[in-house]
């Protein structure tokens, strides 16, 4: 039996995350950066909805860089991943004594059904095998009209034409460059941060400055963050394996197949984030 159909993962793509968050541990991330990130992500969330005792997980959590700002607001967090990064996030929050790390996958979390106050799964489930059933595996987690909060990488739906065909042509050089022995991987995605991302980011910074709307500008979201998460991205988008996209409205009928209700989307980016609702 395929293990990756059971647990719903590509194992290749598991190793290639554990790699990453080991090398980019976030810790060269500022606490002000990483705060904005977060607020970004969660501007959709209802916090005021979420007892201080309220249990809930983190689905991919990877190096644990959200859990960080979730973990003071509740009872209880389970960070659930396959991957080494397990042990990069209980080093990263070694402090917190209300976090449950839980190596795992979205199909096999080891968290009974309907238990879960509130989860979240931010940048995870465009990298697994089947989208829709681990988003289902998620709401099954949760009680009833718990929340469940999703980031899954947009199909340049509420772009112009160019941006889907600049993609393309990336993602060619992402299913070539992923494949690479892991030293020449992370060379390739150094160099594409050095010569891509770099020089998109200081024309998006002067067309901001002149006066002209930079959203328009590929990887413009960019200019008000560091290189080091320009690197860690750069890392993520053209070292992993297996990557999505999905339009807006292919994610909506996802969550709502899955047994959510009230969709709401954040429309700013970055695109998408989105939560609903047990039904």
């Amino acid at each position: 039996m395929d293990i990756k159909n059971v647990n719903n993962i590509d194992e290749k793509t598991v190793s290639s995350f554990g790699d990453e968050w080991k090398r980019f541990d976030q810790k060269g991330m500022s606490d002000d950066e990483s705060k904005r990130i977060f607020n970004n992500y969660f501007s959709i969330f209802k916090w005021n909805n979420i007892s201080s005792d309220a249990e809930g997980f983190d689905m991919g959590c990877g190096s644990g860089r959200w859990a960080r700002f979730v973990a003071p607001r509740v009872g209880r967090l389970n960070c659930i991943d396959p991957s080494d990064a397990i042990d990069v996030a209980k080093k990263s929050l070694h402090d917190f004594n209300n976090i449950t790390f839980i190596r795992g996958s979205v199909s096999d979390s080891h968290l009974k059904k309907n238990s879960q106050d509130f989860g979240y799964s931010l940048g995870v489930l465009h990298h697994v095998p089947e989208t829709q059933k681990a988003i289902k595996s998620c709401v099954e987690l949760l009680k009833v009209d718990a929340p469940l909060l999703l980031y899954l990488y947009y199909a340049f739906d509420n772009k112009p034409f160019f941006f889907k065909a600049i993609w393309k042509v990336s993602d060619i050089l992402r299913s070539v460059i992923s494949k690479l022995p892991l030293l020449l991987r992370n060379i390739c995605t150094d160099i594409i941060f050095v010569f891509v991302y770099i020089p998109l980011y200081f024309v998006s910074k002067v067309a901001e400055r002149i006066g002209i709307n930079p959203d328009n500008i590929p990887l413009s979201y960019y200019r008000t963050l560091s290189f080091y998460t320009m690197r860690t991205d750069s890392r993520d988008r053209f070292g992993t394996p297996l990557e999505k996209r999905f339009t807006r409205d292919e994610i909506k009928e996802m969550m709502v197949e899955s047994g959510l209700r009230d969709i709401q989307f954040r429309d700013e980016v970055p695109f998408w984030c989105v939560i609903g609702y047990k039904k």
